[in-house]
Formats: structure tokens, C-alpha cells, sequence
């Protein structure tokens, strides 16, 4: 999935919560989070700070001898196994 169709898929998202966010503020949002290519993102600068950042449920992201490593939470887990839907 690339930007684009993560842009789209979240905005879909936000529709099926009630609450339809447009195109625009979706994907600043995510710039916001993971950085562009000029910018670096809050979880990049929680990181180059030191700091695990940590999203309940998704995981965390933290840093270790070979670079920043994404460390899946159970929620994550347990839906790619299939446990929930």
C-alpha cells in the first residue's frame, strides 16, 4: 500500500466511524506522523530523541542497534492471525 491508497483507505475509514474526514487533512495528518521526504515526522523525532513511541493496540516503534524497529502490539497481532476481525 503506498500513501496514495493509505490516504484513501483511512479516509474511508474515518466515513465508516461517522465522521468522513476529507482527503487533504487525512494525508496531513500522516505527513504529520511519519514524515516527508523534507520533514521529518513525530514519531522520527520521538526517536532521534530517544523516545518509544507507542500506539495502544498498533505497537511501537523504538530504536535498536540496527535502526528504528516497529515492535506489533497485541491488538496488530492478534488481527493478522486472524483472531479478530
Amino acid at each position: 500500500m503506498n500513501k496514495a491508497a493509505l490516504v484513501e483507505a483511512a479516509v474511508r475509514k474515518t466515513a465508516e466511524a461517522g465522521s468522513r474526514l476529507p482527503p487533504d487533512e487525512v494525508e496531513r495528518v500522516i505527513d504529520a506522523l511519519f514524515g516527508t521526504v523534507e520533514y521529518a515526522g513525530a514519531i522520527a523525532e520521538g526517536l532521534k530523541r530517544g523516545e518509544t513511541v507507542t500506539v495502544i493496540g498498533f505497537g511501537d516503534f523504538h530504536l535498536d542497534d540496527a535502526g528504528p524497529v516497529l515492535r506489533p502490539g497485541h491488538a496488530l497481532h492478534e488481527y493478522i492471525k486472524g483472531s479478530v476481525s
